[in-house]
């Protein structure tokens, strides 16, 4: 893991969560994606070198949604830049993590994504992401 790449934060309404990280940060998110695999649409800010996503369910059985339902709105992952993802999915398996998809997937932002349960990673959610090439 290379760095922290970004925050994602679930939020009931994007559109207002929007407006409020736009006053926070004084500026508007520069993307805007839906991924619909997932059921989520979600927005990026960048504050300093600092990254942060919004993300909002598009459906009722998204995981989004039920993390909303669980806990509200909040910090629902932390993710980390990797340069090979199946190999990171390797390593931390072998470490004992348990990876929730060990075939990454494509989620926002051009990136391979991949997260490890938050059972065994002290209650946070931990995405792997990969920029994919």
């Amino acid at each position: 893991m290379r760095k922290i790449e970004h925050i994602g934060i679930a939020v009931k309404n994007l559109k207002e969560s929007n407006l409020l990280f736009e006053k926070l940060f004084g500026q508007p998110p520069y993307k805007e994606e839906e991924v619909v695999s997932e059921g989520v649409k979600t927005s990026f800010f960048m504050n300093g070198p600092n990254k942060i996503e919004l993300l909002e369910a598009t459906n009722p059985e998204s995981p989004i949604a039920k993390f909303l339902d669980k806990k509200g709105e909040g910090i629902h992952h932390i993710a980390f830049d990797v340069e090979d993802i199946i190999s990171e999915i390797n390593r931390l398996k072998a470490e004992g993590f348990v990876v929730l998809n060990e075939i990454p997937k494509k989620g926002a932002d051009n990136k391979l994504v991949a997260f490890l349960h938050p059972k065994g990673t002290n209650g946070v959610l931990i995405e792997l992401c990969q920029e994919i090439r």
